[in-house]
């Protein structure tokens, strides 16, 4: 009678292709803003979706090119500072109406209008906190080290170049004919970026 052992799978996140480095997209240098913008045109309108811009200071017509849809900073700072203001207006309800009921000078223990400095205060401390916590998440920070600083010449997208970087995980990405398009834009350079 023989047995025949089963085979050891690989360890789950160990195989062979785990270690290779992965693109993370193709990085397109340019020398200005102009020129920034109209690549970021031609990008969108050969229907590239997933692309970001890098320049040193705002270029708000790259926002426009690139589709960005209305914050949703508003709505979270909105719905923190409501949340917080009627916390603000129930804790100090309860505490002179039911915790610690005093009357002093006569005074109702519901007095509405003397809630008033603290509700606004705990207005605006939840709406700040809610927008520096709800900015970080819709960023996605903290994330301590982006795929594009692999690249050499990204370093002077904060001095004096302008970048326009596509994703490998666009739906039109391709190896060879995403940097061909990307060549036809007029770049310095056209860079592969692995993660």
């Amino acid at each position: 009678m023989s047995t025949t052992l089963p085979t050891a799978a690989p360890a789950h996140g160990h195989g062979p292709d785990d270690d290779a480095p992965k693109t993370y997209g193709y990085l397109a240098e340019f020398p200005d803003a102009d020129a920034l913008i109209r690549a970021t045109w031609a990008a969108r309108k050969a229907g590239y979706t997933r692309m970001d811009t890098h320049t040193p200071y705002p270029v708000g017509e790259t926002a426009d090119a690139l589709g960005f849809p209305k914050s949703e900073m508003g709505v979270v700072m909105f719905i923190g500072g409501l949340t917080g203001a009627c916390a603000g207006f129930l804790m100090q309800y309860w505490d002179n109406a039911y915790g610690y009921s005093l009357n002093i000078g006569g005074r109702p223990y519901f007095s509405w209008p003397s809630f008033v400095p603290i509700t606004f205060e705990m207005m605006v401390l939840t709406a700040s906190l809610s927008g520096l916590f709800g900015l970080m998440a819709l960023c996605g920070l903290p994330r301590l080290h982006h795929p594009l600083f692999n690249s050499d010449r990204f370093g002077r997208f904060s001095r004096d170049r302008f970048f326009l970087s596509v994703e490998a995980d666009d739906p039109l990405f391709d190896r060879d004919k995403t940097p061909a398009f990307l060549a036809t834009l007029n770049p310095l350079s056209v860079e592969e970026v692995m993660e």
